[in-house]
């Protein structure tokens, strides 16, 4: 079995321990951290916007992606060590977050990943913007862990029950 952990600042002991316990001794896995594009990106466009005032060398967009990749790095680190067990380390970088996460499943057997979103309420919500992509476009089974503490789960809405309020249409006509 090939599982890929993905590893998230805030989120990432729980999805360690998940995985922990559910994958077995003999998985081959892989820790992704995949850098977020848009910080270096930020100090680039602002090293560029001072068009000609700067010495050669002097983009800060690089020390940026440096201390990027040694953070990772570390995270990485950590992560494995919580782990307890063999775990490639891969740093994904380069391309939208979500994209790279599900680019790095291709050939793996399952995903352990976190919620990324309000995770201290149960529901659609629980999931930012690439945590529902990469559940949405995985190729693989996905295993979600909820960060700790869990969700409460009483803050979902009841079921409603009753006949539909005014102005409601049912999705599908009913049979004939």
């Amino acid at each position: 079995m090939r599982a890929i952990i993905w590893v998230v600042e805030g989120s990432w002991p729980a999805t360690i321990d998940t995985a922990a316990t559910l994958l077995p001794a003999s998985a081959e896995i892989t820790l992704l951290y995949v850098i977020d594009p848009d910080v270096a990106a930020i100090a680039h466009g602002a090293f560029a916007g001072l068009i000609g005032r700067h010495g050669p060398g002097s983009d800060p967009g690089l020390v940026v992606d440096e201390e990027l990749t040694d953070a990772a790095e570390d995270l990485l680190a950590d992560a494995a060590d919580r782990l307890g067990r063999p775990a490639d380390r891969v740093v994904g970088q380069g391309g939208k977050i979500e994209h790279e996460v599900v680019d790095a499943c291709e050939d793996a057997d399952v995903l352990v990943m976190a919620r990324d979103g309000d995770t201290g309420h149960a529901g659609p919500k629980s999931f930012g913007r690439a945590g529902r992509f990469v559940v949405d476009h995985a190729p693989t089974l996905v295993v979600l862990a909820w960060p700790v503490p869990r969700a409460d789960i009483s803050t979902r809405r009841p079921p409603h029950h009753g006949p539909p309020h005014a102005g409601h249409r049912p999705r599908h006509p009913p049979p004939k």
